[in-house]
């Protein structure tokens, strides 16, 4: 069953229309609406605030301000407990941090009368100054939490009275030395900017309360456990009182795993003890969930004539927005998922900063801090080519690891990395040795290719853990239990199979139940690219138990010892000799039956202690026209190390949609706001969103190198496809027309203005 292209099981339940997503499950009549009431200023402190006449519309059932909502400090950041965020959120607050901030609850029986309370209640705003650009935050005079209740459970130099969020250090070697002795030194800005999620399912829950006087959260979240546990903190209950179900998720990409509208909608329904559903329009997914952190890196590199890097050095500042959330290993993952993949470099420092502002807040986003700074490290390492006067092919081959090598400044071996096949093959596809740096293509148009190397982690290593049951059915087929999050990449297929393989049958005899908190084991859940290498390594655990299980039972009804049985597909054979067997339906239907056969039922779990990163080499080829500066995306290719293939149509539909996302975020994404902090790109007809045109033709390749700690050998894919596209576009862009864009997104207007720029200074040059 492992590298083969089956096909996704809940495939055609999608593609006939089946209610598998979560307003589907709606099956109460008297379900009450949420919606909130959102700050129309960036900072603001609610004086007074009067509900009396919105709480007389006929069908309000209530309205909740701050001073009816338990204080209780929580993270919207729904990771690995014990989490590295600061605690900096309640339910509902006097002081308002930015623009769509929750000011009120309206609980009504219909969308319209909530709709209309909202427009009735009466707010008196204390408006401060906000602020807006994460360079003077720190020290400002504005305090956006002067809480003192306010905590972080590690020590990453949370200082809310500054405005600072945390502190970051990583590196090695002694940089200042190392920089006397480069030939050649270059120091740049470069600055990525915040990218909106825009999943095709926005933000929702639906809540109610069971027979047994419990709270029951169906929620689309890619973090069951972590999600039930926010829950419990903000509105004050213990864990036992509460049961998450994940259904069907319509997409996630890193922003579902936020304690937002689920805290709401569980507080209302123990609060009247009536079902509840609060589901976000798409305005307010763009207005009040999370976007990607934009950062601005300071690089500074050098190396000696030969190309060979001594010392790079990056600072950077992470805009949190308004809440610290994921924002503390975005930052320290902007280096710990991009420098590694040059550690032979003698010396390398890292200082990260992140601090609180009047946006909204920064969250996780498929890459996960590691796009932000694989671009900056990846394109100055082009820069520091062209003023070499070498192919960045040369120079990055000369200084990036191998396997076999410490693989980060922790010291950790790397067991697999292929990463001069992936080079030598993606030079092989671009065409790179007939078409570097350029080439005219008439009408005043010309073409450039460039090149970016990316890695990534597989799960985080001594946090991640995933437990599985796989219990054997009467009809002879096997149920397996989970928790971890299937977001619309087919993982359950990806573990079903990875069950199959290990258990000897096919994906057919595999069912698959995941993410409801009573039923299934805890797993850390969808995230940092865990789920093959992390839950499949538990999958394969609960098997293997499985397997000596039913051998054990086939031994009692046979006679026969284990050690001469095998497991086959529906039977356990002698080994040898297949005409001696019992069927798998009969073991389980013993099982059920009476005392002397126990009840067939595995459970194991799997935490890791290291993460293998997947390697991935980038290559874009693009068309500049000269004129207008307007870049069309001719071709990418991605050719990638993710360990063993387990099912390669699927891995190569993530693959296109991570390099879809990452040419989004190179050329259009951007989310822009108003000089007050309002966001302007609030809807899909101005926030703009590649379409297949404009992505050019995409060519995934694989050359897997075995991964001896993965599944069958398998490592992580999801979130590397993020990380080259925008460096490769940026070198791209410089090949072909001289200019080289540091500030995402790179539009036609900033290419034009680049041209123009230099075209002018030319023309300077040659005057003196």
């Amino acid at each position: 069953m492992v590298n083969k292209s089956v096909r996704k099981k809940d495939s055609e339940s999608l593609l006939s229309g089946k209610p598998v997503y979560m307003e589907d499950m709606i099956f109460h009549k008297d379900v009450l609406t949420l919606k909130a009431l959102r700050s129309p200023y960036a900072f603001a402190k609610i004086r007074n605030i009067d509900i009396e006449t919105a709480k007389k519309v006929p069908g309000v059932v209530d309205i909740y301000t701050y001073k009816d909502v338990p204080y209780n400090r929580f993270t919207e950041c729904c990771e690995s407990y014990t989490e590295a965020s600061p605690y900096d959120r309640c339910l509902l607050e006097p002081l308002l941090r930015y623009v769509g901030d929750e000011v009120a609850i309206i609980a009504a029986e219909t969308e319209d009368a909530a709709e209309k309370a909202l427009k009735l209640i009466k707010v008196d705003y204390e408006v401060l100054e906000p602020i807006l650009d994460p360079r003077i935050a720190e020290g400002h005079s504005s305090i956006i939490h002067p809480e003192e209740d306010i905590f972080c459970s590690f020590p990453y130099g949370h200082n809310q009275l500054k405005n600072i969020v945390s502190e970051f250090n990583y590196g090695k070697g002694d940089v200042d030395e190392e920089f006397k002795n480069c030939d050649v030194i270059i120091e740049r800005t470069y600055k990525t900017q915040a990218q909106s999620h825009c999943m095709l399912e926005t933000h929702r829950a639906y809540t109610y309360i069971d027979a047994n006087g419990r709270i029951v959260i169906i929620s689309p979240t890619q973090t069951p456990y972590h999600m039930r546990r926010q829950v419990c903190r903000a509105i004050g209950i213990p864990a036992s009182k509460v049961r998450l179900i994940k259904p069907r998720v319509g997409g996630g990409f890193g922003g579902k795993k936020i304690a937002l509208v689920e805290p709401f909608a569980a507080f209302v329904t123990w609060k009247t003890g009536r079902p509840c559903k609060f589901i976000y329009t798409r305005n307010e997914t763009f207005v009040a969930t999370n976007t990607r952190h934009p950062i601005i890196f300071d690089v500074k590199i050098g190396a000696d004539k030969e190309g060979n890097i001594k010392a790079i050095e990056v600072n950077s500042l992470n805009n949190a927005g308004a809440h610290g959330g994921d924002s503390v290993i975005i930052t320290m993952e902007a280096a710990q998922n991009s420098l590694p993949t040059y550690n032979k470099v003698p010396a390398i420092k890292y200082t990260g900063k992140t601090v609180y502002t009047n946006l909204q807040p920064g969250g996780a986003l498929r890459g996960y801090g590691a796009t932000q700074g694989t671009f900056a490290l990846d394109s100055a390492i082009n820069e520091l080519s062209v003023v070499l006067n070498m192919d960045p092919v040369e120079v990055k081959l000369k200084n990036t690891i191998r396997a076999g090598e410490v693989g980060g400044v922790v010291h950790n071996t790397i067991r697999s990395f292929n990463i001069e096949r992936c080079i030598e093959r993606g030079k092989e596809l671009i065409g790179w040795d007939e078409k570097f740096p350029r080439k005219e293509v008439g009408d005043n148009k010309v073409r450039g290719i460039g090149m970016a190397l990316g890695t990534h982690v597989s799960g985080v290593a001594g946090i991640d853990k995933s437990g599985v049951s796989i219990r054997l059915v009467e009809d002879g087929t096997y149920m397996m239990l989970t928790s971890s999050g299937d977001t619309g990449t087919g993982s359950d297929t990806i573990l079903s199979q990875i069950a199959a393989e290990a258990l000897n049958t096919s994906v057919d005899n595999i069912q698959i139940y995941a993410g409801d908190t009573d039923a299934c084991p805890y797993d850390t859940g969808a995230f940092a690219a865990s789920t093959t290498y992390v839950s499949g390594n538990a999958v394969i655990r609960a098997a293997k138990e499985m397997e000596t299980l039913v051998l054990k039972a086939a031994e009692k009804k046979l006679n026969i010892p284990a050690a001469t049985l095998e497991l086959k597909e529906d039977r356990v054979c002698l080994k040898g000799n297949q005409d001696v067997f019992v069927t798998l339906q009969t073991l389980a239907e013993d099982s059920q039956a009476g005392p002397d056969y126990p009840i067939l039922i595995a459970s194991a779990s799997s935490g890791i202690t290291e993460s293998p990163r997947p390697i991935m080499a980038g290559f874009a080829e693009v068309e500049v026209d000269k004129i207008t500066g307007e870049v069309k995306l001719v071709g990418y290719v991605a050719v990638i190390d993710c360990g063993t293939v387990i099912n390669p149509a699927l891995a190569k539909i993530q693959a296109e949609g991570g390099l879809t996302q990452g040419i989004g975020m190179a050329m259009f994404e951007e989310v822009i706001h108003s000089d007050t902090g309002k966001l302007i790109t609030n809807n899909f007809m101005n926030y703009n969103v590649p379409n297949r045109k404009d992505i050019g033709n995409i060519t995934v390749e694989f050359q897997p190198q075995y991964e001896p700690t993965g599944p069958f050998g398998a490592k992580s894919l999801g979130e590397i496809v993020t990380h080259t596209p925008s460096p490769a576009i940026a070198s791209a862009i410089y090949n072909a027309v001289g200019v080289q864009i540091r500030d995402l997104p790179m539009t036609p207007e900033k290419v034009y203005k680049a041209m123009k720029e230099k075209n002018l200074n030319d023309v300077v040059n040659k005057a003196i």
